[in-house]
């Protein structure tokens, strides 16, 4: 598949059976791709935390306009799904791993999925491969120009 609708298929694909999931990312670089995935699981419960700051957590609803985050903060504890978007992984970020393993086993159901959705080859440049133990990642490539 290709493009944005191919991530999105691809991406429901991958959460069928789910029923809540989170989504984890940079704030303001990850948050319109976790509002655009949101946007195809509409039907579930879904959640943002903006790096690990789970205080500052907030649902996604289906506004007229598409996908939007409510001003309240929302709870994502026993989450089907923990979706780790590629941001986190920049250094610019200085996400610690282990504090991220730590608020997952906190959110994440005993049988819940992890799936990683970065482009450009994100987590496996930046070591995280070895790092959390993803069920799946989709990983796709941006090739950005400028055309008249």
């Amino acid at each position: 598949m290709k493009g944005l609708n191919g991530l999105l298929n691809i991406f429901k694909k991958e959460a069928e059976d789910a029923s809540k999931i989170t989504f984890i990312g940079s704030p303001g670089l990850c948050t319109p791709f976790a509002e655009f995935l949101s946007f195809g699981v509409n039907d579930m419960e879904s959640h943002y935390i903006p790096l690990l700051n789970i205080d500052d957590c907030h649902e996604f609803e289906l506004r007229s306009y598409g996908m939007a985050l409510k001003d309240e903060v929302s709870n994502p504890i026993d989450s089907d799904i923990v979706v780790l978007l590629g941001g986190l992984a920049m250094p610019d970020f200085n996400v610690d791993v282990d504090e991220l393993k730590s608020l997952i086993s906190k959110i994440l159901k005993n049988d819940g999925k992890i799936i990683g959705v970065c482009f450009m080859n994100m987590f496996a440049d930046f070591g995280w491969l070895d790092e959390i133990d993803f069920d799946s990642i989709i990983d796709g490539t941006l090739i950005p120009m400028v055309q008249k």
